[in-house]
């Protein structure tokens, strides 16, 4: 097997990767609403703007007019890591930063807009980003024949419908279009060959061995659109309390890409220059493709009115990650792997584990103007355990601390801002060498990461009275 094998695989397979996992506990965007957010996203049943359309869209019927809101989320993560061991295909260790900091701002904007046909009929559109995540390590870093670089946006698309039945009963539905873009940066030791017949020729001194550098790596980039839907219910229990639940559905996608190919060090541009990986089945540009499934997921909400001034939120959100257990990515070309065996794939299994998120919060009407916000919220990782953990996705579980405030100008004009600080459980990584089976060179390697994020969110909501 090729370093150039591993590479192109690791790269459009990690796009795959990336994709589901920011749907995931690690790398979903977290908050399409600052309302929300100002609760720790407890508030759906709450239904306080045309973001409702989200976490709830029975609730646009409880909007007292027509509006639209617009949101913008900036999140700051905070990636630590210290690589404990990092070693190529044929076990030698791998040169290069062993420790570093990870830091990417994203940048996310959600808008949405609610029409009141009449009394018992609200239309909406919801444009928002579900996923959004960016990870990029030091190009020198020992991990960097894994994944050095990912990056995800996604961009959701929904009509919705809200009907009210009667005082107590309203139901929702959103067709959601989704569109997906990925990038992934991965190094390959195009040297694994010559060192392997320098370790089999004189296998008491493996220093020559280790001088040879000939890392090269791929850019990939691929995108899709995909499909699903959105049900609701909210049911008023009583003048104070109110229940909701919504399902969001699956949607998949066929993520397809380019991978461009660059050598780096003095010997890997010998070879490519000499063209002695064509044969092998790789050229400077290759398609390929991968399916990947962003899992449903079940909420069910509830807000009770303590007092004229006071609201108490909570919600319990489930979602199917398990879904993400295997994926495969196709190679346009079949490949020569080793040992004479041939391979157009290469198969991985994550096998996540369905997640729940709980969270409670609260609001204060301090005065006539002006609402404060509060909330906690603990969100369950997919990952199982280390060996499940990929170096671009260093997740645990969270906990979400939370605070804001709502101001309403005039009749018309409604502010909100919050402030989110995210605690991740210290995590660490370990992947053993690859089988050797698919097309797959990766030697073995382990790290440890200490995270944190932090959200900020300014909204701003206009009322046609």
């Amino acid at each position: 097997m090729t370093p150039s094998t591993l590479k192109k695989t690791v790269l459009l397979l990690g796009t795959a990767f990336a994709a589901a996992s920011v749907h995931a506990s690690g790398y979903h965007f977290g908050t399409q609403s600052v309302n929300a957010q100002s609760t720790a996203n407890a508030a759906a049943a709450e239904a306080a703007d045309a973001s409702t359309i989200f976490y709830n869209p029975a609730g646009l019927t409880k909007l007292d007019s027509s509006q639209i809101s617009v949101n913008a989320n900036i999140v700051l993560p905070s990636i630590h890591y210290e690589a404990d061991s990092a070693t190529d295909f044929t076990g030698l260790p791998v040169q290069g930063s062993k420790s570093g900091k990870i830091t990417k701002t994203t940048v996310a904007p959600h808008i949405y807009g609610a029409y009141k046909v009449n009394d018992d009929l609200t239309v909406g559109l919801g444009v928002y980003v579900p996923f959004g995540s960016a990870t990029e390590y030091e190009k020198d870093s020992v991990l960097r024949h894994n994944i050095n670089k990912l990056g995800l946006t996604s961009i959701a698309v929904e009509p919705v419908a809200a009907w009210k039945l009667n005082d107590r009963h309203s139901f929702g539905a959103g067709i959601i279009a989704q569109h997906t873009s990925a990038e992934l940066r991965k190094y390959a030791d195009w040297g694994i060959q010559q060192k392997a017949a320098m370790l089999k020729a004189t296998p008491s001194n493996p220093t020559a061995a280790a001088q040879i550098k000939a890392d090269g790596h791929a850019d990939v980039k691929g995108s899709d659109w995909g499909f699903g839907y959105q049900l609701a219910w909210m049911w008023d229990i009583n003048d104070r309390a109110r229940v909701g639940v919504n399902y969001r559905s699956k949607v998949s996608h066929t993520l397809k890409g380019d991978a461009e190919w660059v050598a780096d060090d003095a010997m890997a541009k010998q070879l490519w220059d000499a063209n002695k990986l064509a044969p092998l089945g790789y050229t400077p540009s290759e398609k390929a493709r991968v399916k990947i499934v962003t899992p449903e997921s079940l909420s069910v909400h509830g807000m009770y009115k303590v007092s004229d001034k006071a609201d108490l939120f909570g919600d319990v959100t489930w979602t199917r990650h398990s879904r993400f257990n295997k994926a495969e990515l196709v190679f346009e070309k079949e490949k020569t792997i080793g040992m004479s065996k041939k391979s157009d794939r290469t198969t991985i299994t994550p096998n996540w584990r369905n997640t729940y998120k709980v969270g409670f919060g609260g609001s204060y009407q301090i005065s006539e103007p002006l609402q404060l916000r509060a909330g906690i919220a603990f969100d369950k990782s997919p990952v199982r355990n280390a060996d499940y953990r990929m170096n671009s996705l260093p997740d645990g579980n969270r906990i979400w601390f939370s605070a804001g405030m709502k101001y309403n100008i005039g009749k018309n004009h409604v502010v909100d801002a919050a402030y989110t600080h995210i605690h991740i459980n210290d995590t660490s990584y370990r992947t053993a060498k690859a089988s050797g089976s698919d097309v797959d060179s990766k030697g073995a390697s382990s790290a440890r990461f200490k995270n944190h994020a932090d959200i900020i969110g300014l909204q701003y909501t206009y009322k046609f009275k």
